[in-house]
Formats: C-alpha cells, sequence, structure tokens
C-alpha cells in the first residue's frame, strides 16, 4: 500500500530534476507547445466565423470532403440497405481490427462509413487500447532488440538490464505519443482521431491523401482543419520524453529528431491503414 506514493514522490523528483537542469528548454518548450495550440486555436476560430450561418438544408445540397464520407448524411434504414445492396456495385474492401492479426487498427474507419461523433471518454479509451494492447508489449519487444542492436543508446548498456531500459522508455515513448496525439489534444480541439479510408482513386491520389492526414483531419462537427492534435500532440510527447531520457537527449535538436521521426512515422501508418483493406482483400482474400 505505501508503493504508489514512493512512486509519485518518484517522478514529482524526476520533474524537478529535469526542469532544473535545463529551465530555459522547459520554458521555451512550453511557450512553443502555446503558441502552437493558441495558432491552431484562431485558425478553428477564423474557419468558423467565415462560415456563413444558415438553417438545415436537404440532404441532396450537402457536399461530402474526402476525408468525411458522412458529412451531411444520415444512415440508411435496413430496408434501405437491404434493396441498395442487390443493385449496387460490389462494396469496397473493408477495414478489421488488426492489421495481419496482430498490430492494432482499431481507429481506422472503412470507405464510406457513416459514425457520429467521438466523445472525450471515447477518445481517451481509444488512447489506451493502443497504448496497452497485448500486442504493444510484443511490438515494443522488437523495437528493443533493434535498437540495442543498433547501440542507439550506449548509456542504457548491453545485456538483459540494456534490454530492459531500452523496453520500458519504448513503452513509455508509446504511452506518451498515443495520449498527447489521440486523446487529450483530440479533446481540446474537438478533432476526430480515427482514420476514414478514402477507399477510391488510384493508389497515388489515396497515398497522397494518406500522408496528408498528418496536417489535415476532421472536427467533430465533419468539417477539415489543421491537424494540431498530431503536430502538438507529438511535440508534446517528444517534450515529455525528456524527463526519462539521459539529459545529453534533452537538447532542441534531439527533441525535434523525436519530434520529426513521430509525425513520419504517422504518416507511414496512415499510408498502411489506407491500404490495408486491399492487400487484405487481394492477398488474404477477406473482404
Amino acid at each position: 500500500m505505501t508503493s504508489a506514493p514512493r512512486v509519485h514522490y518518484f517522478w514529482i523528483r524526476r520533474i524537478r530534476l529535469a526542469l532544473s537542469r535545463d529551465r530555459s528548454f522547459a520554458c521555451s518548450l512550453l511557450c512553443c507547445t502555446l503558441l502552437l495550440a493558441a495558432f491552431s486555436a484562431l485558425c478553428g476560430a477564423a474557419q468558423t466565423l467565415s462560415r456563413p450561418i444558415s438553417r438545415v438544408r436537404p440532404q441532396t445540397e450537402l457536399a461530402l470532403l474526402p476525408d468525411d464520407p458522412s458529412f451531411g448524411m444520415e444512415l440508411p434504414t435496413e430496408e434501405a440497405a437491404s434493396s441498395s445492396s442487390q443493385n449496387s456495385v460490389p462494396a469496397q474492401p473493408q477495414q478489421t481490427r488488426r492489421i495481419l492479426g496482430i498490430m492494432p487498427n482499431f481507429s481506422a474507419v472503412s470507405a464510406d462509413v457513416h459514425l457520429p461523433p467521438q466523445s472525450p471518454k471515447e477518445k481517451f479509451i481509444m488512447a489506451a487500447k493502443n497504448s496497452f494492447d497485448y500486442s504493444s508489449f510484443f511490438i515494443a519487444g522488437i523495437q528493443s532488440g533493434i535498437s540495442i542492436a543498433s547501440d542507439s543508446y550506449p548509456e542504457f548498456g548491453k545485456g538483459a538490464a540494456g534490454y530492459g531500459r531500452y523496453y520500458y522508455h519504448t513503452l513509455l515513448d508509446t504511452a506518451d505519443s498515443n495520449f498527447m496525439v489521440a486523446g487529450l489534444w483530440p479533446v481540446v480541439f474537438r478533432q476526430d482521431n480515427r482514420y476514414y479510408t478514402l477507399g477510391h482513386g488510384n493508389a497515388g491520389k489515396r497515398a497522397i491523401y494518406a500522408v496528408s492526414r498528418v496536417l489535415i483531419t476532421r472536427t467533430d462537427k465533419g468539417g477539415r482543419a489543421f491537424n494540431a492534435s498530431e503536430i502538438i500532440g507529438t511535440g508534446s510527447a517528444a517534450g515529455i520524453s525528456t524527463l526519462y531520457y539521459p539529459d545529453q537527449y534533452g537538447t532542441w535538436t534531439k527533441v525535434g529528431q523525436r519530434w520529426l521521426t513521430s509525425c513520419i512515422i504517422d504518416s507511414i501508418n496512415f499510408t498502411l491503414k489506407e491500404f490495408w483493406p486491399d492487400i487484405n482483400h487481394k492477398f488474404f482474400h477477406t473482404k
């Protein structure tokens, strides 16, 4: 029963120590994050003010966004769905909950699927599922093996102890990123943390769409906006990592490298999500 206060006291000491070692860096990082947040909020406010106020228009007048299949649409009834399924073209390949049966794919939405907005609770649940899924521990083990083999952080050492340090640092990085990008900031900016599959057009168009989701996302109201959740979220996670990495990896250069690397990894992840239904359908014959 006494372990919880000790753990809390340990992290408080670590945070105080990190801030006392480089107060200017911590203050600069915080100011940068707040400026980005303010800029994104102003952009969202300007977009809202510039949008004309109008009453609800007929469904036929509403234009669909490429990253928002459900904008202005209503869910079809069972009778309409059953009648249209007999005369319509074959459906697009669907997303699965996992890629290759292992990697989590909980946030991917199939093409032309209509979903209601997320609640703040659902956003944090999504972040928790991506962080603590059994595959996260397995993938972290593989990443740790690659890191120790390439001696990414010589200060962590070798052997079982060194591998353990790589392993828990990788788990912390994963949790930081998920809760910042998919949990906290989507709630603050009222943005959707799910990936909406385009599913139409040629491969080049779909690849550009997938990569651009790092900068463009869907709002809770169904519009498009600058993906502040991704950019500020990955930056926040990179800043938090300075609390548990060695001091020499807490410089602006090292934090910026982790920030950029996270954005690149997410763009690759979005591209994999976009084409996974086609890969799954072609090679594994799954609809």
